[in-house]
């Protein structure tokens, strides 16, 4: 490990603190940068996660996707954390700390659409950002970007369900233009890129010309990351500085929500024996969030200035330093988890996961 990656979680809190600074100072400079989106989609933040999750692409040999199918227990886990365990969880967390124990901090007339957004962002699992900390904690590409997939499917038919369930609407209105700009823009055009880069290394030099291209985009790679924490709270600067005992409640069940099925995800794991190369990947896709498409959602029910679209936007500015804490605790717990006697009955066993 580099000392650049070594200490990333200070280049993190720096880049948090001149996103800050330069959203405030240059508030016209951000908007502009801001403004460049269609469907909700932020352009050069989506430049930057080509940047960050190409890298990562190349890695995959889509000849061996098969073998995903010895990781049934992970996508299993994932599932059931996306799906049954995470959205639920959060509204009850939205109800508790928004809705009562912090009631008496914010204001009255939002206490509804607070919890509404942060319902709506639980409700998507994350897309594009995922490949990031999977390679962080040298999680399983294969089983990333298999359960990215399904997830993505799954995406189109439960989202608007499980959201109109939890709010109480008969209907809600989905920005399909933004779910489906997002996975072409975060998972098709990045996989072709990337395969036809991979594609093009082997022929020249094979795996050894992979692996050393891979060497020199590792820098660039977390450089994106950084550039991008830069813009996600430079877009924001002026609201945290406005009103940042708001911003810091709503951060609140959110956090706890990560760690949570991030937590939940990753001792089930164990517990079924999965490889913690799997786990990892699966632990955080479990606990992260599908920003993009939860603002585009709470601005369109809710409008741009609603509770719920701020409530959105916390969650996208703890996104980043929130799951990098936890890439760090999965890698920090690799020793223990593969102590579990199941897991070390299947590391034994030849198709092990």
């Amino acid at each position: 490990m580099s000392i650049f990656e070594r200490y990333l979680t200070i280049w993190v809190a720096l880049c948090i603190v001149a996103g800050v600074a330069l959203g405030h100072f240059l508030p016209s400079v951000f908007q502009t940068i801001g403004a460049a989106e269609v469907a909700q989609v932020n352009l050069p933040v989506a430049v930057l996660i080509w940047l960050m999750i190409i890298p990562m692409l190349v890695k995959i040999d889509f000849g061996a996707l098969h073998q995903v199918k010895e990781h049934w227990r992970g996508v299993g886990v994932t599932l059931f954390i996306n799906w049954a365990v995470k959205p639920f969880s959060m509204a009850a967390l939205g109800w508790l700390f928004i809705g009562h124990l912090f009631a008496p901090y914010l204001p009255a007339d939002q206490i509804t659409s607070y919890i509404a957004g942060l319902i709506i962002l639980a409700a998507a699992p994350c897309t594009a950002m995922v490949f990031v900390w999977s390679n962080l904690s040298d999680g399983e590409p294969h089983f990333t970007l298999s359960q990215v997939a399904v997830n993505d499917t799954i995406m189109v038919f439960a989202f608007a369900p499980i959201v109109g369930l939890l709010l109480g609407l008969s209907a809600i209105t989905v920005p399909w233009e933004t779910l489906f700009l997002s996975v072409v823009l975060y998972i098709v055009v990045p996989v072709i890129i990337a395969q036809v880069l991979r594609r093009g290394l082997i022929a020249r030099g094979g795996l050894r010309a992979v692996e050393a291209a891979l060497r020199r985009l590792g820098p660039a790679s977390l450089i994106a990351l950084l550039a991008t924490l830069v813009l996600l709270f430079g877009f924001q600067g002026e609201q945290i500085i406005a009103q940042p005992l708001v911003i810091a409640l709503l951060a609140v069940p959110i956090l706890i929500q990560v760690y949570f099925n991030s937590g939940l995800a990753y001792v089930l794991n164990r517990a079924f024996g999965v490889a913690h190369c799997v786990a990892a990947p699966s632990a955080l896709i479990g606990a992260s969030n599908f920003f993009e498409l939860a603002v585009a959602t709470a601005i369109v029910l809710f409008g741009f200035e609603s509770g719920a679209a701020l409530a959105t936007v916390v969650g996208v500015l703890v996104e980043v330093p929130v799951m990098l804490s936890v890439v760090r605790i999965v890698n920090a717990s690799k020793g223990w988890y593969e102590s579990g006697g199941a897991v070390r009955r299947r590391i034994n066993q030849p198709a092990a996961e």
